[in-house]
């Protein structure tokens, strides 16, 4: 039973590690991470988020998950501590609620760094993403590698 413990103990550790390194995409199509290459979305994917996106239910969804965390974060210390994960979550709502045809892969970092990558269907898109990202309380800096990409026929 001693030995079992660690063994067991170990396993969930590295389960758990593997299970969390995913970044946060606003599409199943987006890159894994924002430092990947951006592919072109098909027309059928952009055209499916773009509904999924742009529906009511959907937009007052992210917006109150947002608001959740929000208030939740301000019981809790606010803007002074911030999960990595946690900012890359929101930031991720806030894009998706927003820019409905990109496809983006948001990844952050401790000291409030954010790094967006992916793509976005058109030079107004792209310039939505900073401002829209630091809207999030604890995001000090937005790293923007996503690009402008038409969609694929």
């Amino acid at each position: 039973m001693q030995k079992l413990t660690p063994f067991l103990i170990s396993c969930l550790l590295v389960f758990g590690v593997a299970a969390c390194d995913n970044a946060s995409k606003t599409s199943e199509s987006a890159p894994n991470n924002p430092n990947e290459a951006p592919q072109a979305p098909t027309v059928q994917t952009t055209q499916a988020s773009q509904e999924d996106a742009q529906s009511e239910l959907r937009r007052r969804q992210l917006n109150e998950d947002i608001r959740a965390r929000e208030q939740r974060n301000n019981v809790t210390g606010g803007d002074t501590i911030r999960d990595a994960g946690d900012l890359a979550s929101q930031v991720r709502s806030k894009l998706e609620a927003n820019i409905p045809k990109g496809q983006l892969t948001v990844d952050a970092v401790d000291d409030g760094t954010v790094t967006v990558g992916g793509t976005v269907n058109n030079d107004k898109e792209l310039a939505k993403i900073e401002p829209l990202s630091k809207e999030i309380k604890g995001v000090k800096t937005v790293v923007v590698k996503a690009v402008v990409a038409a969609p694929k026929n």
